[in-house]
């Protein structure tokens, strides 16, 4: 399937900061992590992200050179709001940025960004990356709160943090996963109608990706270690191609004509 062919699907980004993650555990260039995106995309990876954190614990610094340089479908450069990255992303000029909270002791991220309480510093730290063309989304919680500000610091894209929806289906507390699940359903639908693109990731599984990618006014959705995890026991491509299969159904199974009286498609 060509890639205009795909023009109108929900967009899965695959991150692939774990290929990193066991390359450093023992040192050297193995596995590599950009092999992983070329296997990726092969897959039907619509984007790469990577997430180049302050302590590089995964990704390094030369992997996004490799990555800009390689790549032939758009990465989403994941960072924190410092001078720091900001620097390194003008300086590569990702596709998009998403601005993510990062505090060098958590395993990974934790929560949403805080927009609301930053509203002023965002919105002069997001403008220089604006300028130099790159997509700015930012990852936060299913708020009201912070998506009214991220569309006021000027984000094109707010991306939905599913971990506690995802949590909570791991841990069968299923009363607190449809009370999230109907949380993301109903701030997906107030980003869309403030005008920002939609995006949702964080700890989504095969049993959990289907009622998120059959949200209508989901764009694109990022996942990474489930995959890579699954990629232990079945090799990349066939952990990628399921969960593409997955997000198409789902999305299939939404559309007006499956919705019919009488359950006609």
């Amino acid at each position: 399937m060509s890639r205009t062919d795909t023009a109108g699907r929900l967009r899965l980004g695959v991150n692939i900061d774990h290929v990193a993650t066991v390359r450093n555990a023992r040192g050297g260039d193995v596995p590599d992590p950009l092999r992983a995106a070329r296997l990726a995309e092969a897959a039907g990876a619509d984007g790469i992200t990577a997430h180049l954190r302050e302590d590089r614990r995964h990704i390094s610094d030369a992997d996004i050179e490799a990555l800009s340089a390689a790549l032939t479908v758009p990465l989403n450069f994941e960072m924190a709001a410092t001078d720091e990255m900001q620097a390194i992303a003008l300086r590569y000029k990702p596709h998009a940025v998403c601005i993510v909270p990062e505090k060098r002791e958590e395993r990974t991220t934790e929560g949403g960004l805080e927009v609301a309480q930053d509203e002023n510093r965002l919105t002069h730290f997001i403008a220089p990356l604006r300028d130099a063309g790159c997509r700015v989304s930012i990852f936060i919680a299913a708020d009201a709160r912070q998506i009214e500000a991220a569309h006021r610091i000027g984000a094109a894209v707010v991306e939905l943090h599913t971990g506690a929806y995802c949590d909570a289906h791991a841990e069968g507390r299923f009363e607190d996963r449809d009370a999230e699940l109907d949380r993301l359903r109903e701030m997906s639908t107030f980003a869309h109608s403030l005008g920002l693109e939609v995006h949702a990731g964080h700890g989504l599984t095969y049993d959990t990706v289907k009622p998120v990618a059959a949200f209508p006014e989901m764009i694109e959705l990022n996942i990474g270690h489930f995959l890579v995890g699954e990629a232990i026991f079945v090799g990349l491509d066939p952990a990628i191609r399921k969960m593409r299969h997955l997000m198409d159904s789902a999305r299939a199974d939404a559309a007006p004509e499956n919705t019919a009286p009488g359950g006609q498609s």
